[in-house]
């Protein structure tokens, strides 16, 4: 059976490594020259001290987990600084009225990961809500960004995570859809 928890300190070692071996499975799947960044046990310390790591866990064995953090963790890469600048520019409706996302009432979401032999039960989904219990005070969204070229996590984060692309752009010779949750 799968349980949820946030992570703590003890799961630094674990997230490391499966961030080493995994860090590049989307990107070398669409192009095998591009290289990802996996988190280093430092960053990952950060994340479960400041931010929020949720695990889906078989046993002691992490099979799942899902990231999100305020804009400042990582706002400095030149991603999210594209990102951080197209936040006030979307245009979100609450209730009939016009919403502005920034900085300060959203979070970035991702990276979100699931062994591959543990894909299609539902742990996605598991995930993404329990991450929503955990921030549903902390923000009023949760913003994604998903490259085009990878169907299964936009088909994924829209139809199980209640996603809604609310714009779609190019950085570095690549798209992306920029997707938000409403949280409430």
């Amino acid at each position: 059976m799968i349980q949820y928890r946030k992570a703590n300190l003890a799961d630094v070692p674990q997230l490391a490594e499966l961030e080493r071996k995994h860090v590049n499975a989307e990107l070398t799947r669409h192009d095998p020259s591009l290289q990802g960044q996996g988190l280093t046990q430092a960053q990952l310390t950060q994340l479960i001290n400041q931010h929020w790591i949720i695990l889906a866990l078989e046993g002691a064995n992490i099979v799942g987990y899902v990231i999100s953090a305020q804009w400042s963790f990582f706002g400095k890469q030149a991603l999210y600084q594209k990102i951080i600048q197209k936040l006030p520019l979307l245009d979100i409706d609450q209730d009939g009225l016009p919403q502005r996302v920034n900085q300060d009432n959203s979070l970035q979401y991702g990276p979100i990961w699931i062994a591959e032999g543990h894909r299609g039960q539902g742990i996605f989904t598991q995930l993404v809500n329990q991450l929503v219990l955990a921030i549903n005070q902390q923000s009023r969204y949760l913003v994604a960004y998903i490259a085009e070229d990878n169907g299964r996590s936009f088909k994924a984060h829209t139809q199980y995570a209640e996603m809604q692309v609310v714009d779609y752009f190019g950085f570095q010779q690549r798209d992306f859809y920029l997707l938000l949750r409403k949280l409430s």
